[in-house]
């Protein structure tokens, strides 16, 4: 599981960060740390249609124990594993190189076939408009419409792709491993959003070509926005990046 390979080079990361505070919460569980440059926000998004029982075996809440159950079967505790990994990796990020841009800059006028992996509507109306040849896949059936396909096609229909840009939430779901074993050859892999805030270097070698996540720039205002339940308050803090693996 990629996840327990992540959390491995995450606890390498973690000396001298200090849990400040943290959430599981809608639409995105938080974690915040704080060190000796500062602090930092990492997120995870929340898939409630993914639990199956409210309960959490973690009795005292440290940044190590949070990343220790990035790869737990609770899916509680695996997004806060993933949300405590994001923070170590925004607290560490080198951004120099950044482009602070959106995903959309990353695709070639001749892309050719191009999955996107959650129904993402905004980006799948742009790609659309721009004339590439999109296939929407989406776990969740309340978030399906008439151009949506399930994601049990995922397994047939990756390996004719060219290019991939999977929402970072795969990684919640435990749906990514098999993501990248089916788009083997597609030339673009991309992870995006925010739940995509890891360091570039955990991914090396996986077969992710890309990271388009955000940087939070004013955590009071990020934070409260999360506290609120709002998207768009979380958002109004943030900075959109893309990174190359």
């Amino acid at each position: 599981m990629l996840l327990s390979k992540i959390k491995k080079k995450a606890l390498k990361l973690v000396g001298g960060l200090e849990l400040v505070d943290f959430g599981f919460a809608l639409p995105y569980t938080w974690v915040l740390v704080e060190g000796p440059e500062g602090k930092a926000l990492g997120v995870a998004m929340t898939l409630p249609e993914e639990v199956q029982r409210y309960n959490n075996s973690i009795s005292e809440p440290s940044l190590g124990v949070f990343i220790e159950k990035a790869d737990s079967l609770n899916v509680i505790e695996r997004t806060l594993g993933l949300a405590a990994i994001n923070a170590v990796s925004q607290y560490h990020i080198d951004l120099s190189n950044a482009d602070w841009t959106d995903v959309l800059g990353l695709l070639p006028e001749n892309a050719g076939r191009v999955a996107l992996i959650g129904n993402m509507p905004p980006l799948a109306d742009e790609l659309r408009r721009r004339g590439f040849n999109v296939f929407v896949f989406e776990r969740n059936a309340k978030l399906w419409d008439r151009d949506t396909y399930s994601d049990a096609l995922e397994y047939h229909l990756l390996p004719e792709m060219d290019a991939v840009i999977a929402s970072a939430s795969c990684l919640v779901n435990g749906t990514v491993d098999m993501l990248l074993d089916r788009a083997r050859k597609a030339r673009l892999f991309v992870l995006t959003g925010p739940t995509g805030q890891l360091l570039p270097e955990f991914l090396k070698g996986t077969g992710v070509t890309h990271l388009a996540s955000v940087k939070v720039v004013d955590i009071e205002r990020a934070l409260l926005g999360l506290k609120l339940g709002s998207f768009k308050g979380f958002e109004e803090g943030n900075r959109k990046y893309v990174v190359e693996v």
